[in-house]
Order: structure tokens, then sequence, then C-alpha cells
């Protein structure tokens, strides 16, 4: 906070004095933390919801608060857009690295929250507004990453990629629906030990971590968790299991070796570590 400013409304503040003064084409990287931990809730909304009946596993009222005035900062951003005639020339990209922290909210039907690897804590809706360009209301399936924003923005205005060695692919022919597929794997990598939030309520692998060294393979409806720690593999289909509740491994024998070898290429062609080696230290 900044005096008696709540941080999240002292950002848009000057977020808005930025898009006020500028007379030229602009990238603005706004990030206002909110929401997240500290839960610091905005007093005068806290009756609104304090009396409210939980739904859906949401019944923190001082996390809603947070929410309420997040929408309202972006409200009011997209208003100051509006009025600078910005609106209509401006791809406007939303999203969040991560799902919801387990026990302040829940991301039902999604397993788990942040710093797991189960849905809740890495399937992140993403919104892109761009007006007359991207049709509204339109929606899409496709698994997308961070790594892609990059490459998209460069597309739209207009800097060709070729040259460049990016990760991510342009997403500017799925935005338009000039294409509506995308073939390829996503990989994801945490090879470190996440301390559980609360032993007591998880939905994790085990009661003491949200996750442990592992990689994450998704390729199309297929996704494989892979442990270093003992080799355990998990294996989901997601169009019919999106709460990651029946391990397939043992019914799948030949995807799961696919998305095995798939990652162990990954592994390979990243040159990433694997950590193999017990901390001689570590006592039971």
């Amino acid at each position: 906070m900044d005096g008696d400013k709540i941080l999240t409304d002292l950002i848009m503040e000057k977020t808005m004095r930025v898009l006020n003064s500028v007379q030229q084409p602009f990238f603005l990287n706004y990030a206002p933390y909110a929401v997240h931990t500290p839960i610091q809730p905005i007093h005068s909304l806290l009756p609104k919801y304090e009396n409210k009946p939980p739904w859906n596993g949401q019944d923190n009222a001082e996390y809603a608060t947070m929410v309420e005035n997040l929408d309202r900062n972006i409200g009011l951003l997209i208003t100051t857009l509006k009025k600078r005639n910005l609106f209509k020339n401006t791809l406007i990209i939303f999203t969040s690295d991560n799902g919801g922290l387990f026990g302040i909210t829940r991301q039902h039907p999604l397993r788990a929250g942040k710093g797991s690897y189960y849905e809740g804590g890495i399937r992140e809706p993403f919104f892109f507004v761009w007006k007359d360009r991207i049709e509204p209301t339109t929606k899409s399936d496709i698994p997308i990453s961070n790594l892609d924003v990059f490459p998209t923005i460069l597309a739209c205005i207009g800097i060709n990629e070729e040259g460049f060695h990016l990760d991510g692919t342009n997403l500017r022919p799925i935005l338009e629906q000039s294409t509506l597929e995308l073939n390829r794997p996503l990989y994801w990598r945490f090879p470190i030990y996440l301390q559980a939030y609360n032993v007591h309520d998880n939905e994790n692998r085990d009661s003491l971590f949200r996750t442990r060294p592992s990689s994450v393979i998704r390729y199309g409806k297929w996704k494989l968790h892979y442990y270093f720690e003992n080799n355990d593999v998990e294996l989901y289909n997601l169009e019919e299991d999106i709460g990651e509740k029946n391990n397939l491994t043992l019914s799948e024998v030949s995807k799961t070796k696919e998305l095995l070898t798939y990652l162990q290429k990954w592994w390979k062609k990243t040159n990433a570590p694997i950590p193999k080696d017990l901390n001689a230290e570590y006592e039971e």
C-alpha cells in the first residue's frame, strides 16, 4: 500500500496516467498483483459478501472483495482506452501465471491449485480483445501457453518472426478463426519440492507437497505427469476426466509410452538437468 492506497488501485492510477499521455504506439504490461496473498480485503465491499452462501467451493469473503476490486480497475482501464480513442486499435491480452491458491479459493472441477501440475494449478483462462479483428464472445478449447504471447504480438504489429528462435506459436490465425486447430505438445517442468499450503486440506499427490520434482506433457486430450523421485507416472484423458482422478497408465500402456518418449526427447533437446542424486543429509 501507498499510505492509505490499495496497491491494486495505485498501479491502475499510474497505468491510466501513462495511457492519458501516450502519443504513439505503445506496449503496456499491466500486472496488478491482485489477487494474491496476503489477503487484504476491500472493507467497503465486505458486507456484500460476508452473508453470501458458499458456491462451488468459493467461501472467502475477503478474497471476493479483492476480485471485485480488480474487476473495477480493469473497467477503468477499458474506459480510459475508449475515451482516448485507443480501444479500437489495441490488442488486449488478459491471463494469469497459475491457478488460485487452494484453500483460499478452489478451482473445481479442476484438481488442486497454485504450485501443482494438476489442472487447478496450470489451467488458466486467456482473454483476447481486439475490436473488429476478434469476433466477440467466440471461444476456443485449443490449449495455448504464455509462451505464445510474444510471437502473437509480433504478428499483430506486423513483425515477421522468421529468423527469431521463439518457443511459442503465433495465435493470430486462431484468434481470427482462419484456423481451428493447433497440433503440438505443451511441456512443463518443476524439478523441486514445493511445500503444501495446508496439509489437512489439499488435493495433491500427498499432503506434504503441492508438487515434487516433476515434468508434465499435454498433447491433445492426453496429459502425462512424470515424477523424478521414484519414476512414478500418471496419465489422464482430460476430455473424460478433467478432475484428473483416474490414472490410466495401466490401461493405456502405448499412450503412456508415447508421451513419455516425447517428454524424454524434450529433456534432451532443452538440455534439462535431471535430478538424480538423493540428499545425503535427509532424515525421515
